[in-house]
Parts: structure tokens; sequence; C-alpha cells
């Protein structure tokens, strides 16, 4: 126990972080105490400001500070094809790897019921107004192959095909430059499973 009640609630507070336990906290709060004072107050005025500022784009759900993100808002992106992804980071993961130019919607989330995540909790009912509209020719559903995104990838691809909206699922399997021997099972079971015809 700390002989200061204030240095407690910090250690307290920085564990709401993803795999921050109480040694963690313990190390951070002391960190910033003993040697990093002013990167503490930089810290603590940018997360107030963005707890604050950052919303969400109405279009997509992705973090935005103002009601339409750059990508919704930018007129070179091609409207007709819509990634679906699970996270603003895995939107952020496809931007930088890929050359894929269309928009993106982002569930924050996938369906477990268990957990209380439905429809409802995702946007999907904002996702099929948007489907309804006619603009999306194709649906690339992009959730992590877990079950839970295997899950909700099926239930977006009834959604899609109910609006006449083609659906698509980015291929999973081995990778580039992986070694069979190497493989998990399951990677390697998909992969078979799914296998494609070489072109040309």
């Amino acid at each position: 126990m700390s002989t200061s009640p204030l240095l407690e609630q910090l250690i307290d507070a920085l564990r709401c972080l993803p795999g921050v336990g109480q040694k963690s906290a313990q190390r951070m709060a002391y960190h910033l105490l003993e040697r990093e004072r002013a990167g503490g107050r930089r810290l603590a005025e940018r997360l107030a400001e963005a707890m604050e500022k950052v919303g969400h784009c109405e279009r997509c759900r992705d973090f935005s500070e103002s009601p339409l993100c750059p990508i919704c808002s930018s007129p070179a992106r091609d409207a007709q094809t819509l990634c679906i992804v699970e996270t603003p980071a895995d939107r952020l993961a496809i931007e930088t790897a890929t050359g894929y130019r269309g928009l993106y919607f982002v569930l924050q989330g996938r369906l477990s019921p268990l957990d209380g995540i439905g429809p409802r909790e995702l946007g999907l009912d904002v996702l099929a107004a948007r489907l309804a509209t006619g603009e999306v020719a194709e649906l690339i559903v992009a959730t992590n192959p877990t079950v839970e995104g295997e899950a909700t990838a099926h239930y977006l691809a009834q959604l899609a095909r109910g609006h006449g909206v083609r659906p698509s699922r980015p291929a999973h399997g081995l990778p580039l430059g992986g070694e069979l021997e190497y493989t998990d099972r399951g990677t390697l079971a998909h992969a078979f499973g799914t296998r494609a015809e070489i072109l040309r």
C-alpha cells in the first residue's frame, strides 16, 4: 500500500489499458513520476483532448474528429466497394498494406451473444440502410478468422445478398514465405478447403 492516495489512484487508472496489470501499472506510474513528468503532463493533455473531441464517423463508425472521416469525405474513393472490418486498427492495417481504394465500415466489435453484442451494437442497422441505397456493389467482409468473426461474416454475407450486393471475403491460408511443415493444422486445413485454381 502506497503512502500516497494519488499515486494509488494513478496506478489504478493505468490498469484500464489492455494487458496492463498491477505490476505494469505500478512501473508506468513510477516511471512517469521519477523521470518523465513533462511527458506525463503531455500525455494527460492529449488524453483529455482525445476523450473530449474524438467521436465516430457518421458513415463508417471509424474514429473521427468531424462528422465524416477523411476517407468517407474523399471523392477519390470508390463508393461501390465497401470493406467491413472489426476495429479501426484492422482498417489501418488494410489501408497501409494494400492498394485498396474503396470505403470502409467499422463494426467496433463482432457478434458475440454471450457478451451481449448483437447486430444493433455493431451498427448493422446503419449498414443495412447504406446497402439499401444501391450505391454499394461489393461488400468485402474482412472480419478476423475467429469463431465470432466467422459468424459475423456469415451474418454480413446474408445481409449483403438480401440487398442485392455481392459479398466477398479476403483469402485465408498459407502465409507468403511460410513452410508447410511449420504451418498449424487449422490454417493448413482451411487453406486446402478453400483452394483456388492457378490462373495463367
